[in-house]
């Protein structure tokens, strides 16, 4: 048997170990389901606090003090510039309530923040050209309304036209054939950030499965066994292949339940679509990823292979997670200025590339620059991969110079002769 036949077997035994100890255990189900789980307690803790919100908003009132006079001219006008905002959201203007003035409509304003039926935001009163507006600390953008409610109901009184309005438009929804430029965006910001999320949350399993084995001496079984070259490569495969058995579980699911949507709820996706096509993004993908978490999962590898202690591991892997967050950064400031001298460094350095050529997928619909891309990252990923497998051979037979931060300086002499 050649040589690299015995090393390939020898690899592929160590990446059937691996896998097989981590896929087939009672833990994995709940690391292949910790997504939702957190999903859950996130959805859980949203709308706990929308109910606070939403209690909240459901006191809070818009006053005006006007004669019976002018009630129906305000509330016409009122329901008039309430077409400008949207039917649902914060950007609505909360009710408006029209008050008769009493014998001192200032003190009777006033008072309209201390009442305990409603939680008013702003109260308009006097006369509607030289309105009075009080309001609450968060209630400017509701002042501002009350100061339009006042102009648009004196035109209406001075032109004599009363409060039916003077023109009935048609309007008619279409639909675009091309995704707009914000749903490129959207899909470009998505595949940054799932790309980020599956490297980060996958590839730290390499640390842990790594200092485990160093604790309980089973690196030093596998080493006299197997060449560490094989255990370093079987490693970093076995820990991959896990990693697409949790993206293909989810993606099944996430394709598989938007089916059971309702039709009218995916037109709310009708705009986000990438500028590559619903092909070539996918694809793009799982490239992306498989070179950004082999350059992340060498490194972690690496770094398991240099610690003894779990809060060596702990210092070191900290550093590693900052870089990648700076990286992610870096391509999310790209992605959201294409074309720009930010887009092109997120792009060309080799570990923020696969962040920033998937938000490129989105926004772009050239193919050749991502050839180019997956060829460069493709060899910092031999880079990274070989100078990876040789600090793990100098992590585990403890052979070659110590890491820099186990150094220690030569003792002075100080003796006296």
């Amino acid at each position: 048997m050649s040589k690299f036949r015995r090393t390939l077997r020898q690899t592929f035994t160590v990446i059937r170990r691996d896998f097989t100890a981590t896929v087939f255990t009672p833990t994995f189900l709940l690391f292949l389901l910790a997504p939702l789980i957190f999903l859950t307690f996130s959805v859980a803790g949203g709308i706990g606090a929308s109910q606070i919100t939403d209690s909240s908003a459901d006191k809070l009132r818009m006053v005006v003090i006007a004669p019976p006079a002018q009630s129906a001219t305000i509330q016409q006008v009122d329901r008039q510039l309430r077409t400008l905002f949207p039917k649902r959201g914060d950007e609505a203007p909360p009710p408006l309530v029209i008050v008769a003035p009493d014998a001192n409509p200032a003190a009777q304003a006033r008072g309209m923040f201390d009442a305990d039926a409603f939680e008013a935001a702003a109260v308009l009163h006097g006369p509607l050209d030289k309105p009075e507006i009080l309001y609450a600390a968060r209630g400017w953008g509701e002042a501002q309304y009350l100061a339009q409610i006042a102009e648009q109901t004196l035109r209406v009184q001075r032109a004599g036209l009363g409060p039916a309005p003077l023109s009935t438009p048609t309007r008619t929804a279409v639909t675009r054939e091309q995704a707009s430029f914000s749903g490129k965006g959207q899909v470009a910001s998505a595949g940054v950030f799932g790309i980020f999320f599956l490297t980060l949350f996958l590839s730290g399993q390499a640390v842990g499965t790594m200092a485990e084995e160093r604790s309980n001496k089973v690196i030093e079984v596998l080493a006299a066994a197997v060449p560490l070259e094989s255990v370093f490569f079987g490693k970093l495969i076995a820990m991959f292949a896990v990693a697409v058995l949790f993206l293909a579980f989810w993606a099944t699911l996430i394709v598989n339940g938007a089916k059971l949507l309702p039709e009218g709820a995916m037109r709310l996706f009708a705009d986000a679509a990438p500028a590559v096509g619903p092909v070539a993004f996918p694809l793009l993908f799982v490239g992306y990823f498989t070179m950004a978490y082999m350059l992340l999962g060498a490194m972690f590898l690496s770094l398991g292979a240099q610690t003894n202690t779990q809060r060596e591991l702990q210092m070191l892997s900290l550093p590693i997670t900052f870089f990648q967050m700076g990286m992610f950064g870096l391509a999310l400031a790209g992605t959201a200025t294409p074309g720009s001298w930010v887009a092109f460094i997120a792009e060309a350095f080799p570990f923020s590339s696969p962040f920033a050529m998937i938000g490129r997928a989105g926004n772009s619909s050239a193919i050749w620059p991502h050839l180019v891309a997956l060829a460069w990252q493709a060899l910092w990923v031999a880079i990274t991969v070989t100078v990876g497998a040789r600090l793990f051979r100098r992590g585990v037979l403890k052979s070659g110079n110590p890491p820099f931060w186990k150094r220690r300086r030569a003792a002075i002499d100080t003796t006296v002769n």
